[in-house]
């Protein structure tokens, strides 16, 4: 297990205090951080400026080697960070093994990116819309953002999907973008029974296929409640505008694409007896029940409800099947 703790009981010249928030606060905001040194402040006073005060903040670090783990100390004389070593493979690890970690509290948990910057009704919106949820269904929150340069200058606002939420959109598109994810308890002790598993390649895209395929409820909201910021480092960056589309189109033809989902499809099938008995079998029927390709795997596909949310991109979904990448 990780080394985790406060940063006042891991740094000797910090004298030691209670913590300014209670233990029980109603959400919990899990951070991932590699090298964020960049613009993880910006982030972190837009947790600051939340309407929501109440809250605490965990953060799992893949070995930063800038000057993140400073700006982390200094956040902590304000707000108490407490702080656990990620495994080092790539920020879908990191967040799920941050979702898994044994002391993580039992409440709704908000994931947060260390390179964006939240509006002060995020948290608040999230956990309203969440409460209408009833406790024992699993229940994902995912909202709209305005996309902006690394200077913050807006770009644009990614748009609502024009297809509902469901386990076969969730097998070939995620919809629910992780910079904006709230989970309820409910749905944070789905992905905590399961654990990890491998093969998963995007956290948030994973964590859309668990609760829709545990039949839970997926809300999408129409308020942007994030600046989501592009630069060079994004490890996957807005799905909008010219660009996005060439990087969708080369990974569909190089395989990546139909890599990905097969991959996560893999995962699913380990954890199966989690889902519901129709999500299994939209399951079963992608991996053995359709032909590896031509007009009846395609047909298939449309009969199992395995599209996204565009026109165009389910054009491409047909074409990958029929051609059998996907």
């Amino acid at each position: 297990m990780a080394k985790i703790g406060h940063f006042s009981s891991i740094l000797p010249d910090r004298p030691a205090r209670a913590l300014r928030f209670p233990a029980a606060a109603p959400v919990t905001i899990a951070m991932a951080t590699c090298n964020g040194a960049a613009y993880l402040g910006e982030q972190l006073d837009s947790l600051s400026g939340q309407t929501c005060p109440n809250w605490v903040l965990w953060v799992s670090d893949d070995g930063s080697t800038d000057a993140t783990m400073a700006l982390l100390r200094d956040f902590d004389r304000k707000v108490p960070v407490t702080l656990t070593t990620g495994p080092q493979r790539g920020a879908a690890a990191n967040f799920l093994h941050l979702l898994n970690h044994r002391d993580l509290p039992d409440a709704p948990i908000a994931l947060c990116d260390q390179d964006d910057v939240w509006l002060p009704h995020k948290l608040s919106r999230a956990l309203s819309a969440l409460a209408r949820v009833p406790g024992d269904r699993p229940a994902l929150y995912a909202a709209a953002s305005i996309v902006t340069d690394a200077a913050l200058r807006p770009l644009g606002r990614t748009r609502r999907p024009r297809l509902a939420p469901s386990f076969g959109n969730a097998l070939v598109e995620n919809l629910c973008s992780g910079h904006t994810l709230v989970l309820n308890r409910a749905a944070l002790a789905l992905v905590r029974r399961i654990g990890p598993v491998p093969g998963v390649r995007y956290h948030d895209w994973w964590l859309y296929q668990l609760v829709t395929g545990a039949g839970g409820t997926i809300i999408l909201d129409d308020a942007a409640v994030a600046l989501y910021r592009q630069h060079d480092g994004n490890a996957v960056g807005a799905h909008r505008g010219l660009r996005a589309a060439c990087q969708r189109a080369q990974r569909l033809a190089s395989g990546d694409w139909g890599r990905t989902i097969a991959a996560h499809a893999n995962a699913l099938s380990l954890v199966a007896t989690s889902l519901t008995p129709a999500a299994q079998s939209t399951l079963l029927a992608y991996h053995s029940g359709l032909p590896p390709s031509g007009r009846d795997r395609m047909r298939g596909f449309r009969d199992l409800g395995l599209t996204r949310s565009t026109r165009s991109e389910a054009t491409a979904v047909a074409f990958s099947a029929w051609c059998g990448w996907v």
